[in-house]
C-alpha cells in the first residue's frame, strides 16, 4: 500500500521551523455578516482612504494592464529621490516592505551569518532569517513597566548581541505590534556600537504618523552609516495596503546587492502610478496624519478611564495591555462586529492590538467593550 503523500516531510529546516502568517478572520465573510457596521480594527489601516491623486492615478493606469509595468519603476524612484533628498542609486522598490526585509537576509544572511532582531520586533524579521536559514536571534525587550517603551527595544542588549558575525540586525522604529520608539540620538549611539560591516535595518512602516520629541528617521544618519537601511511602505499613512508597494533606502553598493535578486515586475503598473501621485498630495498626507494623532490621544485617555493600560504609541494602533489573557476580550467584541488583533502569535497573550479607525468603529468598539 502507497504512504500517504506529505509535503511537509519533504520541507527544508527552516521552513519546517516555521508557522504559516495568521491574518486572522475570514474579514470578507465577515464584511457580508456584519455590513457597515462591521468595525476593522485589526490591520492598521488608515480609515481615511488614500489620496483622491492616488486614485485617479490607478484608475487611468487601468487601461494598460495588458502591459508589464516599468521593471526599475524609475519614474517612481525619481520622485522619492526628490521628496526624501536622497540618489536614486539607493532606493528599492518592493512588494511592500515586508518584501523588502525578506530579501535583504536572503541577499545577505546565511548559517554562518545570523540576524539580531528584538523578542517583540516586528514577526517578518525572524521569518526573513528562517527563508535565507540563517539563525535567529532574538534579544529580550525591555521590560513590561518601563516607564518609556514598555516591551520595546532594548538597544544596548541588541548591541551587546551582535558579533562579527553578524550579518544582519532588523529595528522597527515604531515597532508593530508594541507601538513604542526610540530617538534619533539613540539611534545614533546604537550604530556607533555595532561593526561597520553589520547592516542595520530600521524599518519606518509607521514613519508618517510620528509627532514625539527627539524622533525623526533614520534616514538622516544614512550619509554617515553606508551600513544604515531604511525601509518604509506605502500601505499605511498612504493607504496603498491593497497594491503593496513599499521601498527601501540604503548605500548604493547595497541597493546593488539586493538587485541580483529582486524579483522581475515585483511592482505592478497601478501601484507604481498611485505611489508616485500620492507622494504629491502633502494635505491628505497632513489630515491623515493630524486625525490619526487626535483620535490616538482620545482613544488612549478613554481606554485609561476605564482602568485598561495602554502603552505609549508612535503609531496609528494601540496596544492594550489587560492583565490577563485576551482571548475571552477579543471573542466579546468579535461576536459583536468588532475586530482587533489578540498578540497571542507575539508571546503576548494578555495584549490586544487596536486599530486608529474611523470614529465612528472607536464608539462602536467603547460601546460593546466587555
Amino acid at each position: 500500500m502507497t504512504a500517504a503523500f506529505d509535503a511537509a516531510a519533504l520541507a527544508n529546516r527552516a521552513t519546517s521551523a516555521l508557522r504559516a502568517y495568521d491574518p486572522g478572520h475570514d474579514l470578507p465573510a465577515l464584511r457580508r455578516q456584519f455590513g457597515s457596521v462591521l468595525s476593522e480594527l485589526g490591520s492598521n489601516e488608515n480609515p481615511l482612504g488614500p489620496s483622491p491623486l492616488a486614485m485617479r492615478a490607478a484608475t487611468r493606469v487601468l487601461e494598460e494592464i495588458w502591459r508589464y509595468p516599468d521593471p526599475l519603476g524609475a519614474s517612481l524612484k525619481l520622485r522619492l529621490s526628490s521628496e526624501l533628498g536622497v540618489p536614486v542609486s539607493g532606493i528599492t522598490l518592493g512588494n511592500g516592505s515586508h518584501e523588502l526585509l525578506m530579501l535583504l537576509a536572503q541577499c545577505f544572511a546565511d548559517a554562518e551569518h545570523p540576524v539580531v532582531h528584538s523578542q517583540y520586533g516586528f514577526a517578518v524579521f525572524p521569518i526573513a532569517a528562517a527563508a535565507a536559514g540563517a539563525p535567529s536571534v532574538a534579544v529580550p525587550a525591555l521590560p513590561a513597566d518601563h516607564p518609556e517603551a514598555p516591551y520595546g527595544h532594548d538597544l544596548d542588549a541588541i548591541a551587546a548581541a551582535v558579533t562579527l558575525s553578524t550579518r544582519l540586525v532588523y529595528l522597527a522604529n515604531p515597532n508593530n505590534p508594541t507601538g513604542t520608539w526610540f530617538t534619533d540620538a539613540a539611534l545614533e549611539d546604537f550604530l556607533g556600537k555595532v561593526p561597520s560591516q553589520t547592516l542595520v535595518v530600521v524599518d519606518e512602516a509607521y514613519h508618517e504618523y510620528v509627532d514625539a520629541p527627539g524622533l525623526s528617521t533614520a534616514m538622516h544618519l544614512l550619509g554617515r552609516f553606508p551600513n544604515l537601511i531604511v525601509t518604509r511602505t506605502f500601505s499605511k499613512a498612504y493607504a496603498l495596503a491593497g497594491l503593496r508597494i513599499g521601498y527601501m533606502l540604503s548605500h548604493a553598493s547595497v541597493a546593488a546587492v539586493c538587485e541580483r535578486l529582486r524579483e522581475s515586475f515585483n511592482v505592478n503598473g497601478v501601484a507604481l502610478a498611485a505611489a508616485e501621485a500620492s507622494l504629491g498630495d502633502h494635505e491628505h498626507r497632513a489630515r491623515v496624519r493630524e486625525t490619526n494623532a487626535r483620535d490616538r490621544a482620545w482613544l488612549a485617555d478613554e481606554f485609561t478611564a476605564r482602568g485598561l493600560r495602554v502603552l505609549p504609541s508612535q503609531t496609528n494602533f494601540l496596544l492594550v495591555d489587560l492583565g490577563r489573557d485576551a482571548a475571552a476580550f477579543e471573542a466579546h467584541l468579535f461576536e459583536r462586529g468588532v475586530i482587533v488583533r489578540p498578540m497571542g502569535g507575539y508571546r503576548l497573550p494578555h495584549t490586544v492590538r487596536i486599530s486608529i479607525g474611523s470614529r465612528a468603529e472607536l464608539q462602536r468598539l467603547l460601546e460593546n467593550l466587555p
